[in-house]
């Protein structure tokens, strides 16, 4: 008894460090574009907002393959689903590397996001099926891994230097995905927990219900509109509908998700998936942008203010058990906020040795967001199996990549045309570039072009502007995480009122009125 148990805990440690492995690789991306977006730019003629637009679509894509295969994994396999990510992940270096303009980046970058969505749709539901009773301490751990692929990354693409081209850099991502591509393979699978439990098909899509169905695809939706150049019914609006095609679209397949699971969702699950948004901006929408955002003060150096505050988040992250034992998810999450609130307030307006304090500060708050609410949403609707544990993930990714990411680089488009038009109308006649269009309305950006044959004092003054419309967007994004403490505070005083917080697990007999979620419908 006690070799199998041995044996089986054996199987269980390289499995888990088979997804570590992988997660890591997903986040190789992530930094390796965050360290070549300058220089896209530059090659490319990109504008902020389309800066802004490829970190996006490098993140909501991702929703649709991460809800996409929670919907199938436990019917296809978790190592089918691992296979594809491994293909995905190489087909989209190569798609890269041959980039000759937007486009290339972008599709490029598309392909990655569905790779990591499907990584993250096999080993968020493994992890937390592997230890049921300690489900926010090992999810904490396991996203360890976004982290140490981002100071592994980081450091390898800072060390490259900028005279280093930067198709080398996005090579780079091929390391990590042979790794867990070799980890994993042939690797045997648990079944997952929901499924052991018998807990029905229908039953797992009631946990999200219909409300949180069309939160995800009316994003989706909206971004495909306005990728394919589509007219939303209103023309401008941040939460327009989106053309009337994809319109009937979103309200046929959400009633039909209705018709069939005869659930709107449960309230708290959809408050989880709102909650996301802010979240996912606080966090990858800062990420992608910081590197960028902290050139005019450390040049060269900005890459490694992501490499510092990941290696503040991996540290931490391993920790995580003994600090949820002392403070509650949510407990953690509000102080998390708060922290971060501090952090990105200080940061927005730090120079010297100040942006140290303030990145060290910002680390110190984005460190438990993510898997936590993941430990929470796996913790309190465990019927929901891999979809409600990864819907959770697929929103915070969507929200980021359609709104967060590309609203940093909007904010400063449009700051900037506003402050030199004020200050120097004269440049601001020289620099400008055609009107362009995004999801926040229409924007004029400066033309690199133009910029390239302007005198030195002329660029003096584009640079100083700029430069201040980068604080000006850390400033901005600093109300997100204000918002989720209020949010997180919120819950805490609700479930005070029910005698306090605590897991619902399947494989306890226990599973009546009492023990579930009950802010809303029963079950």
């Amino acid at each position: 008894m006690n070799k199998m148990k041995n044996f089986s805990d054996k199987q269980n440690q390289l499995l888990f460090w088979g997804c570590f492995a992988a997660l890591a690789a997903t986040s190789f991306g992530f930094i390796v574009r965050t360290q070549v977006i300058g220089a896209w730019g530059i090659e490319f003629g990109l504008s902020e907002t389309e800066k802004g637009e490829i970190f996006g679509v490098g993140l909501w894509p991702f929703c649709i393959s991460i809800i996409l295969f929670s919907l199938i994994v436990d019917r296809i396999g978790y190592g089918l689903s691992m296979i594809i990510a491994f293909g995905l992940h190489v087909v989209s270096a190569i798609v890269t590397i041959l980039a000759d303009g937007y486009w290339m980046l972008y599709i490029g970058t598309f392909i990655l996001a569905l790779g990591n969505g499907t990584v993250e749709a096999a080993i968020n539901p493994v992890v937390a099926t592997i230890y049921p009773k300690e489900k926010t301490k090992w999810l904490n751990i396991l996203h360890a891994g976004w982290p140490a692929g981002l100071v592994l990354g980081g450091i390898l693409a800072i060390l490259m230097g900028p005279e280093t081209s930067w198709k080398w850099k996005v090579a780079l991502v091929l390391i990590p995905v042979i790794i867990y591509g070799f980890v994993l393979w042939g690797r045997k699978f648990p079944v997952q927990e929901r499924v052991k439990a018998g807990v029905s098909y229908k039953d797992m899509l009631s946990e999200a219900g219909a409300l949180g169905f069309f939160l995800i695809l009316y994003i989706v939706l909206l971004e495909i509109n306005r990728v394919a150049g589509l007219s939303p019914l209103v023309e401008g609006e941040l939460f327009s509908l989106p053309h009337i095609s994809l319109t009937l679209l979103l309200v046929a397949v959400t009633m039909a998700y209705y018709l069939y699971t005869e659930s709107y969702g449960r309230p708290l699950f959809i408050i989880l998936l709102l909650i996301m948004v802010p979240l996912a901006t606080t966090e990858l929408g800062t990420d992608s942008w910081i590197t960028e955002l902290m050139v005019p003060f450390l040049g060269d150096n900005a890459g490694w203010v992501v490499v510092y505050t990941a290696l503040i988040m991996m540290i931490l992250r391993f920790y995580a058990g003994p600090i949820v034992h002392r403070i509650s998810p949510l407990g953690l999450l509000a102080l998390s906020s708060a922290i971060a609130l501090v952090g990105l307030m200080i940061l927005s307006g730090a120079t010297g040795f100040m942006i140290f304090i303030a990145a060290t500060i910002y680390g110190l708050g984005k460190t438990f967001f993510w898997p936590t609410m993941l430990g929470v949403a796996g913790e309190r609707f465990p019927k929901g199996g891999a979809l409600t544990l990864n819907a959770i993930t697929g929103v915070g990714m969507l929200a980021a990549g359609v709104f967060g990411a590309a609203f940093l680089g909007n904010i400063q488009d449009k700051q900037i045309d506003r402050d030199l038009m004020a200050q120097n109308p004269a440049v601001h006649a020289k620099a400008m570039g055609d009107e362009k269009s995004s999801i926040f309305g229409d924007y004029k950006p400066i033309d690199q072009q133009k910029v390239s044959s302007l005198s030195s004092s002329d660029k003096s003054v584009i640079s100083n502007i700029q430069t201040n419309a980068k604080q000006g967007a850390l400033s901005t994004v600093a109300v997100f995480p204000a918002i989720m403490l209020v949010s997180y505070l919120g819950m805490m005083m609700y479930f005070r009122s029910i005698g306090g917080y605590r897991p619902i697990h399947l494989n306890e007999e226990e599973i009546s009125e009492d023990s579930v979620d009950t802010l809303g419908e029963e079950e």
